[in-house]
C-alpha cells in the first residue's frame, strides 16, 4: 500500500524498508511534514529509508536537516538513509555540503533497494 503525504509518496518494499518519493522540493516548507511521515514509519518498524530525487528541484537547509534527524533515529537500530535518482539540484547541494559522506547514492531506486536489503 502506498501512503501520500502532502508532497510525499511512501511505498513500502519490505516489513523494514520503503521509499519516500521527495517530490518537488524537500525545505522549510515541507520538512516538518517529511520529519513526521518519517517517524511515523520508524515507530511502525520501518529502519532502511530510500529517499528518491527524481523530481527534487529544491533542497535547503530545513530539508536537509530532516534527512539528518531520520538518520540520527535510524542509525542506533543498524537503519540506513540511502539516496536515490539524485537530481541535478540535489546533487549540488550534496557535493557542496559533502552530504555524500554520510549518505550512500545510488543511480536509481532499483539499485538501492537491492543494495538495502
Amino acid at each position: 500500500m502506498q501512503a501520500t503525504t502532502m508532497s510525499f509518496s511512501i511505498e513500502p518494499v519490505t516489513h523494514d524498508t520503503v521509499v519516500i518519493r521527495i517530490g518537488k522540493a524537500l525545505d522549510f516548507r515541507n520538512a516538518a511534514d517529511f520529519k513526521a511521515a518519517a517517524q511515523e514509519q520508524v515507530r511502525s518498524g520501518v529502519r532502511n529509508f530510500i529517499l528518491d530525487f527524481t523530481d527534487t528541484g529544491i533542497l535547503d537547509s530545513t530539508g536537509l536537516g530532516s534527512i539528518f534527524s531520520l538518520y540520527r533515529q535510524v542509525s542506533p537500530m543498524s537503519g540506513q538513509v540511502v539516496f536515490a535518482s539524485v537530481s541535478r539540484p540535489v546533487q549540488v547541494v550534496v557535493q557542496l555540503t559533502r552530504t555524500y559522506k554520510v549518505f550512500r547514492q545510488f543511480p536509481t531506486v532499483d539499485a538501492a533497494r537491492e543494495a538495502v536489503r
